[in-house]
């Protein structure tokens, strides 16, 4: 007997073949033909905060990693310094990822518009990783500092390869007039324009999809599509309130496995799942980032969004899906067989070997010889 929601996917007109058999795989013509219109790779390895699996997430000990493993892109989350910077920085506030106790401990809960770019600088954002993650500390790594897009900018203009940027907006309604910015920061260091190819392995950033924009937040991604019209945006997608409606649950209990919390949560029907790619398409935006539940779970699994029938009707309008955040061979197997078009990852090495592109030099090899 067919499901309920298969018979309202055949009403809205999507097709349901193979939708819940792993065995049978979606045809993927379509997302080889988009990519190929728009001038951006496929699949796409998208370095999270560089290659942060390895290396300090956002620091330049990262994204040099990713560049020099082949990345073809180095993401990050931008915000605003209280004097007018822009920065790669994900938390809203720096409790984890720097020594703001020690140096501001009257401010460890602000929020880093809270902070000027020297005070920014003033902070150790690699020592935490070193505490966090032994088996893969460096003594290089203490003293990282958090850097401005400029920085991650001369980063992939630094090397051989030279990766693109995929770029977030976080937390835009705290800086008011970040997407202009951006435009003018872009335009400024000739992102904006054609770019000559240079004589690496990877060289997206002479594609046209040199930069991919990303946002989370409806108000952004329209932002986004009034400054650059022209530049590829990305709708990342969750599910709650102000983003696409779950179905009716018990909230998250004290003590609850937010992975297995997250991974039943499904939406609350077809028509919320496609009002939101159909509005996404309207504004401009050439693809999706939803969000997967891993197979071991852990902090970065959440609701299941890839699912084939929402991939296809993705594919279906037009629109690229790379989903966030995947590190793990048994996980990216089975999220490219329900046809994506690339991963947000944390270990760019695992999954360059997974597309049959492994970088040529171990990790061990690559940090010592850029000095970590």
């Amino acid at each position: 007997m067919r499901t309920m929601m298969t018979m309202a996917l055949i009403c809205l007109g999507i097709s349901t073949a193979g939708a819940q058999t792993p065995g049978e795989l979606p045809r993927e013509e379509g997302g080889i033909a988009l990519a190929e219109r728009l001038g951006l790779p496929r699949p796409a390895v998208i370095a999270h905060r560089g290659a942060s699996f390895d290396a300090p997430e956002s620091t330049r000990a990262a994204y040099l990693l990713a560049r020099e493993q082949g990345a073809d892109y180095l993401e990050l989350d931008l915000q605003r310094t209280a004097d007018g910077v822009l920065v790669a920085v994900h938390d809203d506030t720096l409790g984890r990822t720097s020594d703001v106790a020690e140096r501001f401990p009257d401010r460890v809960d602000a929020p880093v518009s809270a902070f000027t770019l020297e005070e920014l600088k003033s902070l150790d954002a690699g020592s935490w990783f070193n505490h966090a993650f032994a088996e893969r500390a460096r003594d290089a790594f203490a003293g990282l500092e958090i850097l401005t897009l400029d920085e991650v900018i001369d980063i992939a203009e630094g090397g051989v390869n030279r990766p693109g940027l995929y770029i977030e907006t976080k937390q835009p309604g705290q800086f008011p007039g970040i997407e202009r910015e951006l435009r003018e920061k872009l335009a400024s260091r000739g992102w904006l324009a054609p770019r000559a190819e240079g004589e690496g392995a990877v060289n997206v950033a002479a594609m046209p999809g040199r930069v991919v924009l990303q946002t989370f937040e409806k108000a952004s991604l329209e932002a986004l599509q009034r400054e650059m019209p022209e530049v590829p945006k990305i709708l990342l997608l969750w599910l709650g309130d102000g983003y696409i409606p779950a179905a009716d649950g018990p909230a998250m209990g004290e003590g609850e496995d937010p992975a297995r919390y997250y991974a039943a949560q499904r939406v609350r029907s077809p028509e919320d799942y496609l009002a939101w790619l159909d509005w996404a398409k309207a504004q401009g935006a050439i693809g999706v980032g939803p969000s997967v539940a891993l197979a071991a779970g852990g902090e970065q699994s959440y609701p299941d969004l890839v699912q084939p029938w929402m991939n296809r009707a993705a594919h279906q309008r037009g629109l690229l899906i790379h989903p966030y955040t995947v590190d793990d061979e048994v996980d990216f197997a089975r999220v490219q067989a329900g046809g994506v078009d690339g991963f947000f990852t944390n270990r760019t090495d695992a999954l360059l070997a997974f597309y049959g592109r492994p970088p040529a030099e171990p990790i061990d090899a690559i940090l010592e010889r850029l000095g970590y």
